[in-house]
Parts: structure tokens; C-alpha cells; sequence
């Protein structure tokens, strides 16, 4: 056993390996075997099985958190896309007003897409104000990140208006691409 540096802790028995540990199991266990007297030896980990069995419960909910904050964005991505939706049927009059006196498509595509950006970036401003001053109290449940964190407090509103801008881009393309005597006929 040379390429093995064995040290005693209280009940335990940790052996440092150069090569995969694996491979050295049953000849320290036979070892101990011996040296206890026949005694048997408990189930051999690797440090990396131990690392994984004592971190499993926070991987858990880490993913169930991903999972759900997921879900979240889903959710609210949908629920975007179909108030502008709804905005743009509701409007259609208007858009057809708007394109038989010259306004061109671009015009009011950018028109939708304003009037729904505005709502979410109003949003994003207050949930970011919300997040700086919740720090403190949230400070206490963070691993691994600090409160103050500035990729996080970058990355989620860029996230978050990507994805209001996607959301509320398919309606504004649907808008501007109304016939303007169709849009008139509408009731």
C-alpha cells in the first residue's frame, strides 16, 4: 500500500489515494478487517459519495427553486402575451383607424410593443427596489451568494424583459400585419 496515506479519526478511517479510490477498497478492508480483530467494516465511501450524501437535501431544493422560478417565468410570460393579445383584438378598430390615415406597420408595431414595455419595465424597477430593500431580511438565507450580488441583480431584469419583450413582440407583429379594411369591418 504505498500509494496509501491512512490517518485515524474517531470511529473513522480516512484513506488518501493518488489514483481513483475505488479500486482500493477491499484490500483496506481486508486490512482493517484484520486489525480489528474481525471485526466488520462499514460501507467504504469516496470523499466525492460523501460531499454528494451530504449536500443532497440542499441540491433537492435548489432544483425544486429552479423548477419553480421556471414555472413562474413560464406563467408569467403567458399571462403577458395574452393581455397583449386581448389589448390588440380589443383594439383592432383603432390599429385600422390608424393604418387607413398612413400610419405604417412599423409604426404600430412599435405603438404595441411601447405600450407593453412600459408596463413591464414599471415592474422591473419596483421588483428591483423590492429586492435591494429586502436584502437584509434575506440576507440570512443565502448560500454561496452574497446580498448584494450584482449578477443576479443584472441577469433577472435582463431575463425577465427578454422575455416580456418576446412576449408581447407576437401580438405587436400581428397587429401591424392587419388589413386595414378587415380591421374597420370588425365589430
Amino acid at each position: 500500500m504505498t500509494a496509501l496515506n491512512a490517518r485515524r479519526l474517531p470511529g473513522i478511517w480516512v484513506v488518501r489515494t493518488h489514483t481513483e479510490p475505488h479500486q482500493f477498497i477491499s484490500a483496506v478492508s481486508e486490512q482493517l478487517r484484520q486489525a480489528s480483530g474481525g471485526f466488520p467494516v462499514a460501507r467504504a465511501r469516496s470523499m466525492d459519495e460523501v460531499v454528494v450524501n451530504s449536500t443532497a437535501r440542499q441540491s433537492f431544493n435548489m432544483l425544486l427553486l429552479s423548477i419553480f422560478g421556471a414555472s413562474a417565468l413560464v406563467l408569467a410570460s403567458i399571462g403577458i402575451y395574452g393581455l397583449m393579445a386581448y389589448s390588440v383584438q380589443q383594439r383592432t378598430q383603432e390599429m385600422g383607424i390608424r393604418m387607413a390615415l398612413g400610419a405604417d406597420r412599423s409604426r404600430i408595431r412599435k405603438l404595441v410593443v411601447w405600450q407593453g414595455m412600459q408596463l413591464t419595465i414599471a415592474g422591473v424597477i419596483v421588483g428591483v427596489c423590492a429586492a435591494f430593500g429586502l436584502t437584509r431580511l434575506i440576507a440570512s438565507f443565502l448560500f454561496g451568494v452574497q446580498p448584494w450580488d450584482p449578477i443576479v441583480f443584472v441577469t433577472v431584469p435582463v431575463i425577465l424583459v427578454a422575455v416580456a419583450l418576446l412576449a408581447v413582440w407576437l401580438p405587436a407583429t400581428r397587429a401591424s400585419g392587419l388589413d386595414p379594411i378587415e380591421a374597420l369591418r370588425v365589430e
